[in-house]
């Protein structure tokens, strides 16, 4: 018999650096805070590797090293992002954090994962396949949505329950239907809590 999901622990995007002297550390924290605040000024698309290398003020052979390639560069900005999303919902205030019942903290779930999405698609598009965000985002995601299914008493196959939550959530679906359909947020947002509902059998 498997043992019920507990809550997730954080897990990080690219699977974690691997470990490097202090002043590489301190070159990727350099280039990772440059790209950070290009990406806030002129929007991801914008950004380029010359650019953050002269925003770091160190060589483009330097960006190349640490990130491979652009998309790597922007994959490491989107694992940055991913990662305080996960302390939010692992230490944050509730209902989102612990402290609020499971059922607040699934609604919370969806309606911070789907802004989330929203907020960083740009990023996510850029980071392309280097992003991985269906990797160890998802996992982590999935883990913390068996874990509230499992607090509400939901039965079945939780894996596949957990992915039928979080499938909606993600940027090709909510392409098709904010950006191509049209769909208001609220809309899209109020589609998923009554599937929610369904799932855990909650009138």
């Amino acid at each position: 018999m498997s043992l019920p999901p507990t809550e997730p622990q954080l897990l990080p995007l690219l699977g974690g650096p691997p470990p490097e002297r202090r002043d590489a550390a301190r070159n990727r924290v350099r280039l990772l805070d440059a790209a950070q605040e290009l990406v806030e000024r002129c929007g991801p698309r914008a950004v380029t590797m010359d650019a953050v290398a002269a925003a770091a003020g160190v060589g483009k052979g330097t960006v190349f090293r640490r990130f491979h390639s652009r998309e790597g560069l922007m994959a490491a900005v989107l694992d940055h992002s991913e990662t305080e999303w996960q302390a939010a919902v692992l230490s944050g205030p509730p209902p989102l954090g612990p402290g609020a019942d499971a059922w607040e903290r699934l609604l919370a779930f969806g309606r911070s994962r789907l802004e989330s999405t929203l907020l960083h698609a740009e990023l996510i598009r850029e980071a392309g396949h280097s992003g991985a965000r269906a990797g160890g985002a998802h996992a982590f995601a999935a883990t913390h949505v068996r874990y509230l299914l499992t607090e509400l008493g939901v039965t079945g196959d939780l894996p596949i329950l957990a992915t039928a939550l979080l499938a909606p959530l993600e940027l090709p679906i909510l392409d098709q239907q904010v950006t191509i359909e049209g769909f208001p947020v609220e809309r899209v947002y109020d589609g998923w809590v009554d599937l929610a509902r369904r799932i855990i059998g909650r009138p």
